[in-house]
Order: C-alpha cells, then sequence, then structure tokens
C-alpha cells in the first residue's frame, strides 16, 4: 500500500511518537504529531539503546547522530551491594556491539529533529481528550481540549501509560502497583567511571549505574521494596537523604554515587496488562500505550523504537490500513510480551534477602562467569540480535 499523503496523527512526542512519525514521513505520509506540553523535551535520565533498538535508529537514519554523543557500553557488571563483582558479562562479545547509554533528551532531541526533517509537522499544547475509531462511514477522529476537532486517515496512540487511545480500544485497565519504587539520578562523573553498567545487587533493593554523554555524567536507577505507595508516574521530587538512607548498607563505591546527588525524582512501579487490542477503527497503540513495562532490562526505549518500524512496515506492505495494523499487531504482541515478562521476572533476583539463597545464587553466577561466559551472555540472544527491520519491506 503507498503512504503517500496519508493523513496521520500522532499522539505523543516521546521516543516512539517520534519515531514513527519519522518512520511513517519517510515513506509518503502526511503526518502531525500532538504533544501537550509546552516544547518536545525530557526531564534528566538515562536510558540503554541495545543492539535490536539500534537497529532502528540505523535504518531511520539517526544512528551516527546517537553516537556522537552516547557511549558504547562494554560491559554489564552484577554486583553485591557490599563484596564487589559478582558477574562480569562482556558486551564487545555480541554479535553486534551496538549497546549505548544514552540520556534520554539526547535521544528525544535526536528523534524531533529527525521528524522535522523527514516533514512531520509538530503541534505543542495539543492536548486530546477524546479519539474516535473510524468506521465504514467516518474517518477516525480527535477531539481536543482547546475544542478543536481533526480528522485522519490513521491515528497512533503513543502517549505512554495514561494513553487516551489505549481504553477507546480496549476499555480500562486496572494497573497494580508492583511493591516496588525507585529514585532516578544523574551525577558527576568523578569517579571515572569507564563505559560500563553496574548493578549492585541487595536483599530487597538494587542501584543500576552507568555513564552518559561522554562519559562526563551518571545515570542512577535506585529500587527499593515497598509495602505500599499511592501515585503511578516519576516526576515526584523527592530528597536525597531519602535515596541515601534507603541504600545506607551499600559499600564504598555506591556510597560515592549516592553522595553526589543533588536532585532526585521517585515514582511507584505499577504493572499494566499488556493490551489485548492494539488496533482497530484506523487507530494503533504504539510503545507504552500498549505494553508499559518495568525497568529490569532496559527495553522500553528499544520496544518503542521496535513498534514504529515494524508498524510503518507492515502498512507499507499491506493492501490496506486494515490488514496493515493487524499485521503489526501480529508481528509484535507476542515479542512484546516475552520481554515484559521477562523484565518482570528480573527484579526478585536482585532482591534475594535470604542469606543462604543469596550465597547459593551468587555463588552459580561466579561459577557460570568462569566456565561458561559465553553461555551467559548467549542467553539474551533472543533479546538483543533481534532485528525488526530486515523483514523484506515495500519495493524491497
Amino acid at each position: 500500500m503507498s503512504l503517500l499523503g496519508m493523513k496521520t496523527v500522532v499522539i505523543g512526542g516521546g521516543i516512539g511518537g517520534l519515531a514513527v512519525a519519522r518512520a511513517l514521513a519517510l515513506r509518503g505520509a502526511s503526518v502531525t504529531l500532538l504533544e501537550q506540553a509546552e516544547a518536545i523535551r525530557e526531564v534528566g535520565a538515562g536510558l540503554q539503546i541495545s543492539p535490536n533498538g539500534f537497529a532502528v535508529l540505523k535504518a531511520l537514519g539517526l544512528d551516527q547522530a546517537l553516537q556522537r554523543g552516547a557511549v558504547q557500553g562494554q560491559a554489564v557488571s552484577l554486583r553485591d551491594y557490599r563484596k564487589g563483582e559478582v558477574l562480569r558479562l562482556d558486551l564487545t562479545q555480541l554479535s553486534d556491539q551496538s549497546y549505548y547509554f544514552v540520556h534520554r533528551a539526547d535521544l528525544i532531541d535526536i528523534l524531533a529533529e529527525g521528524a522535522r526533517e523527514a516533514g512531520v509537522k509538530i503541534r505543542l499544547l495539543q492536548k486530546v481528550d477524546r479519539v474516535t475509531p473510524a468506521t465504514s462511514q467516518t474517518p477516525a477522529s480527535l477531539h481536543l481540549a482547546n475544542g478543536s476537532h481533526l480528522e485522519a486517515d490513521l491515528v497512533i496512540g503513543a502517549d505512554g501509560l495514561h494513553s487516551v487511545l489505549r481504553p477507546m480500544l480496549n476499555g480500562a485497565d486496572k494497573a497494580f502497583f508492583t511493591g516496588q519504587v525507585a529514585w532516578r539520578a544523574v551525577v558527576p562523573n568523578t569517579m571515572a567511571r569507564g563505559p560500563e553498567a553496574w548493578v549492585h545487587m541487595a536483599p530487597g533493593r538494587h542501584l543500576v549505574s552507568y555513564p552518559l554523554r561522554d562519559g562526563k555524567s551518571i545515570n542512577l536507577v535506585a529500587v527499593q521494596e515497598r509495602a505500599d505507595w499511592t501515585e503511578e508516574g516519576w516526576f515526584h521530587k523527592d530528597e536525597p537523604s531519602n535515596l541515601r538512607r534507603a541504600f545506607a548498607g551499600f559499600g564504598a563505591e555506591a556510597q560515592a554515587l549516592l553522595g553526589a546527588v543533588e536532585d532526585v525524582r521517585l515514582w511507584g512501579l505499577f504493572r499494566h496488562p499488556v493490551a489485548e487490542v492494539w488496533q482497530g477503527g484506523h487507530c494503533a497503540l504504539l510503545g507504552d500505550a500498549a505494553h508499559p513495562t518495568l525497568p529490569f532490562l532496559a527495553q522500553g526505549a528499544s520496544m518503542a523504537l521496535e513498534d514504529a518500524w515494524a508498524l510503518a512496515d507492515e502498512l507499507a506492505l499491506s493492501d490496506d490500513a486494515p490488514s496493515g495494523l493487524a499485521a503489526y499487531q501480529h508481528r509484535r504482541k507476542a515479542r512484546a510480551t516475552k520481554v515484559i515478562n521477562a523484565a518482570t521476572g528480573n527484579a526478585w533476583k536482585y532482591h534475594l534477602s535470604a542469606p543462604p539463597l543469596r550465597f547459593a545464587a551468587h555463588t552459580a553466577l561466579r561459577l557460570a562467569g568462569r566456565f561458561a561466559p559465553g553461555k551467559m551472555l548467549h542467553q539474551f540472544d533472543w533479546l538483543y540480535a533481534h532485528d525488526e527491520t530486515a523483514r523484506p519491506t515495500a519495493g524491497g
């Protein structure tokens, strides 16, 4: 199907929304992106782009822009919170070494510039109140908070956890608190930390850290088990002293990082089900709007990028929009579900509390790292070696 002139509206100016906007515009679609904020921007935090996500950025022609400021990851080090390294995964042994640590704001800037360069019209301060999917008689339509109304050949909900479109396709769903909260912060790299991600594991807690922006900064994500939490979202400002108190038992290398925190955000981790219905009525969900994930496999950004490519690809390969959107859901749903389940299952491995169990688990990791390091690394081939852009594209 030719996408030339297809009137497309993307809701949400995050990673998935900007990526799918560029992907569709490069194929000839007429794309408008609606963002409710006053600017396309992100608050300070880091993320990881593994080879499967980088493959999409490369196909979109944005790989070199990312590489200019990102840090190419060389290793992942699992560490006991007091005793040091337990297992080291050498990322340079991956068949594709395109594993990057990047500031979220930098990636957003790259994608926004790429969308505009492709001809996407980005409209700010545009809050969507309601989406009405298309019927056989009427096109899909969007109703905005300012009273205006838009019609489109295609509407894409890339508007995250609180998507306006998702309940229109699925009805309401109830998220549940996972019993974990997380702090995010970025600190100066005064420790001369190299291009490695560290995961300090402790009873009921873990701390992830890795360098950003040519190694000048270090991103921190600190997760703690907690009995209750009332509000979702991660824009809750917290006192650094609360973070330091929660991780007071950690060793010197972690304390050096925590001691440098001056500004920190805290959020409760909630689990949402994968949406049963991703598309219908010339509308489709993408990224967290379809499949919110917990941050225990570092795949949120890469999954959104994969979705973006697959959606544009299937539309171009199909005879019409409904069949293309159905093919997109079929292509992506099982993989997204597998990734999310793997992320959900990772947290308990980091938080083992019973001393005998921790000792046995860490001993097993040390032995595996010593005698079968390749096996430990390649257990992730199903994730990292996946290339969503390898599918035949329209005309090729």
